[in-house]
């Protein structure tokens, strides 16, 4: 059974803070008449069907990344983008067990580490499970996951993240992690400051080089990732107006046909969103390409194959063919 997530009220379990009972939440893009391709559905059908048979009594993935916070984050996502029932739908139990997981690997502090990729990753499964699950211990977990994000980047020199939650550095990738969590819990109606958001965006703006490409830690040597999860967090934060955005976009049309060798499925997850709430003309185009590829490499048993673990390719994969269905609050434009 599939849902509109949207269709639910965001129950908010006051916890610490004071909060109205209910948010009510956005509406997405997703249309009544939109035409899923087939192919779309087929490969996400498999793809949910080999996460589902794969995933381990404790909710993860196996050993390895699969057993981080971050990919069992990444393949809840996965079940949800696809409008999946997380209360009484037939992959319910999966979603509640992954759950189950992400909180159960949280600690005092509210860190789902061992990275503070996986914290946020983990931080964004949980906003966007809030309010749509009938789980009481999401929103602590998720008010506690939110807090340690905002202390880490006070301790930070530069105003943003980078592996660790004590550490002083920082670089994009990980900023434009924690960002996207933020994000998506504000939007779930947990309490962000501005502030910690406009540190964050101009951390990631002292990264943009006069052609719009993001470095790693400077603006030197853009590439096409980091320049999609920059794009996407000013487009998330409603900042498209800002200067140096469609330069941006620019340098994401010049290097669509792009891949990226090293973290094939972490480029196609953020191109997607990144393309889609730029410029969706250019999504458009960059969707017939990623479709054609993913069913080309998909495997006999629904999954992807990668360096970093099937679970982890797998749910970014089918994350980048998530927005022809549109049904995550993060995919509002």
């Amino acid at each position: 059974m599939r849902i509109r997530l949207h269709q639910f009220p965001l129950i908010i379990v006051g916890l610490g803070l004071t909060l109205p009972s209910i948010v009510h939440s956005q509406s997405l893009p997703r249309r009544q008449n939109d035409v899923i391709p087939a192919q779309v559905e087929t490969m996400y059908t498999k793809g949910l069907r080999y996460l589902s048979n794969s995933q381990d009594g404790e909710g993860g993935w196996g050993g390895g990344s699969g057993a981080r916070p971050g990919v069992v984050g990444l393949c809840t996502l996965a079940f949800l983008a696809h409008g999946e029932d997380p209360n009484h739908g037939p992959h319910a139990q999966k979603i509640r067990k992954s759950i189950g997981f992400l909180i159960g690997k949280q600690n005092a502090e509210g860190y789902m580490g061992p990275q503070m990729y996986d914290h946020g990753f983990a931080t964004l499964a949980l906003a966007e499970c809030y309010g749509m699950v009938d789980d009481k211990r999401i929103a602590p977990a998720l008010k506690k996951a939110v807090a340690l994000i905002v202390k880490a980047q006070k301790i930070n020199s530069r105003g943003a993240w980078r592996y660790t939650p004590e550490t002083t550095h920082a670089d994009t990738t990980v900023s434009g992690c924690q960002i996207v969590a933020l994000l998506a819990a504000r939007n779930a109606g947990i309490p962000v400051d501005d502030k910690v958001i406009d540190k964050g965006l101009a951390y990631m703006k002292s990264c943009r080089s006069s052609t719009g490409g993001y470095g790693y830690t400077s603006k030197s040597s853009g590439r096409v990732t980091l320049t999609a999860i920059g794009s996407l967090c000013y487009s998330l934060a409603k900042r498209k107006d800002e200067t140096g955005f469609a330069k941006s976009t620019e340098f994401l049309k010049k290097n669509i046909r792009a891949q990226d060798g090293t973290y094939p499925f972490y480029f196609r997850y953020y191109m997607s969103q990144a393309l889609f709430q730029a410029d969706e003309e250019l999504w458009q185009a960059w969707n017939k390409d990623n479709i054609r590829l993913l069913s080309a490499t998909q495997l006999p048993d629904g999954s992807w194959a990668g360096n970093h673990g099937n679970a982890f390719s797998t749910s970014g994969a089918l994350l980048s063919l998530a927005l022809n269905y549109r049904f995550l609050p993060i995919y509002e434009k």
